[in-house]
C-alpha cells in the first residue's frame, strides 16, 4: 500500500512539474505575441502618421488655393480679374 502511495505521489509531483512547465511556456508565448502586437501597432501608427503628414500638406495647398479664389471672387471693384 505504501508503494502505491509513493507511486501516486511521484506521479502527482511529475504531473505538477509538467503543468508548471506548460504554463510557463504559455506565458512566454503570450508575452512574445504581445510584443509582436506592440511592434505591429507602432509600425501601423508610424505609417498612419506619414500618410497624415502628406494629407496635411495637401490640405494646406488646397486651403491656399481656396483663399486665392475667395480673394478673386470678393472683387470690390465690380470687375473680376
Amino acid at each position: 500500500m505504501r508503494g502505491v502511495a509513493v507511486v501516486c505521489g511521484g506521479l502527482l509531483v511529475v504531473g505538477g512539474a509538467v503543468l508548471v512547465a506548460v504554463a510557463d511556456q504559455q506565458r512566454v508565448d503570450a508575452l512574445d505575441e504581445a510584443r509582436a502586437a506592440v511592434v505591429d501597432a507602432r509600425e501601423r501608427l508610424d505609417a498612419a502618421r506619414e500618410v497624415n503628414l502628406v494629407l496635411a500638406e495637401r490640405l494646406t495647398d488646397l486651403r491656399s488655393l481656396i483663399s486665392e479664389q475667395d480673394a478673386q471672387l470678393a472683387d470690390d471693384t465690380g470687375f473680376l480679374r
